[in-house]
């Protein structure tokens, strides 16, 4: 499995995906702020990993205090929640596992529970993340797998795999579930720009578990959806409104509407986590705006003329009329979404 973060005694080792795929080097965040740092440069990235990472920071946070007691250490607490909760604004597990911490941290400050627990707590709860990640994404791949075709092409959009969680991936978990249930899957990977995950990252992680892997161009899918070499589309996302809405990767909202054009199905697999029920509808999802350098310059050269106008939003929304199911680790839901997402969040209850 490929080690996107692991906790050690020293601090939160991260395999830098900035120098996938020609270098496998790792970077040690061994504060708050360096988890931070770690974040917004996307040397970690993916919402479900975003999402561990911060309840990793948290916990590195605790075990670093020079705090004696609870009441010492309640204010820097909120601290290190709002550092972590300002790196990225759109991925909503980053808020899920910050609030998860928060209501175990207020829960033992009630209980009179002194620091030393505390601290011992908020690792484990972290540590349940992990692991619960990883579960999250075998429970898809299994439901997810069972939609894929017996064979042919599957185009991807960004990395939604290992990556982009703690192991086996959300969409790319669909894919590997498909594989091993025997199903002859060719992907194809939209390369991504500007940041290029598909290219440099699914590409790496797929040729890595040996599924035959083809990267194209952001703007070829339509002419391959036309020839009939893509048979379904999966993707992940970073946060789904309570409407079914979602938002992914910039490009993907282009992809659905190719696939719903050329009739192919276009499926969304995240986990419960990347679910906002408070989130009405899609227009409502906060869109990060990245560094204009990602479109201006790539290796270092600069691609485009002084003083040109840049837009480089990170994500954008399909609306959920085009999504033909979501995969999530509790079921495989349907349309209407307002309806499927109320009751099977009302079940988990």
């Amino acid at each position: 499995m490929i080690p996107t973060l692991t906790w050690t005694d020293e601090g939160v080792r991260f395999i830098d995906q900035t120098k996938l795929p020609l270098e496998e080097s790792y970077v040690l965040a061994t504060t708050v702020d360096e988890v931070a740092d770690v974040i917004v440069t996307m040397v970690v990235r993916g919402a479900p990993a975003i999402g561990v990472s911060a309840a990793y920071g948290v916990a590195l946070g605790a075990h670093n205090t020079r705090a004696a007691t609870v009441t010492e250490f309640a204010p820097e607490f909120e601290q290190i929640c709002t550092r972590l909760a300002g790196t990225r604004p759109t991925a909503v597990n980053l808020f899920w596992a910050i609030d998860r911490m928060k209501k175990l941290f207020a829960s033992e400050l009630a209980a009179g529970t002194p620091l030393y627990q505390i601290k011992v707590k908020i690792l484990n709860e972290a540590h349940a993340m992990y692991d619960e990640d990883i579960a999250a994404c075998k429970a898809m791949g299994a439901h997810g797998g069972a939609l894929l075709p017996d064979e042919g092409g599957v185009l991807t959009h960004c990395n939604a795999g290992a990556l982009a969680t703690c192991g086996y991936g959300t969409a790319l978990g669909v894919i590997r579930s498909a594989v091993e249930m025997g199903k002859n899957i060719h992907v194809y990977a939209d390369e991504t720009r500007p940041f290029l995950q598909g290219a440099r990252l699914t590409a790496w992680e797929l040729m890595a578990d040996g599924i035959p892997t083809t990267v194209i161009c952001d703007n070829m899918a339509a002419s391959l959806m036309r020839a009939g070499k893509i048979k379904a589309v999966v993707v992940g996302a970073d946060r789904i409104a309570a409407n079914g809405d979602f938002a992914n990767k910039i490009g993907t909202y282009n992809v659905a509407i190719l696939a719903k054009e050329h009739g192919i199905p276009f499926y969304c697999a995240a986990p419960w986590s990347t679910i906002d029920m408070e989130t009405p509808t899609g227009d409502a999802i906060p869109i990060e705006e990245r560094n204009q350098k990602e479109v201006t310059h790539h290796g270092g050269k600069q691609l485009t003329p002084n003083g040109v106008g840049i837009c480089n939003p990170a994500f954008d929304v399909t609306p959920a009329k085009y999504t033909t199911a979501i995969i999530t680790e509790r079921g495989v839901l349907r349309a209407p979404y307002a309806e499927s997402l109320r009751t099977m969040e009302l079940a988990a209850k």
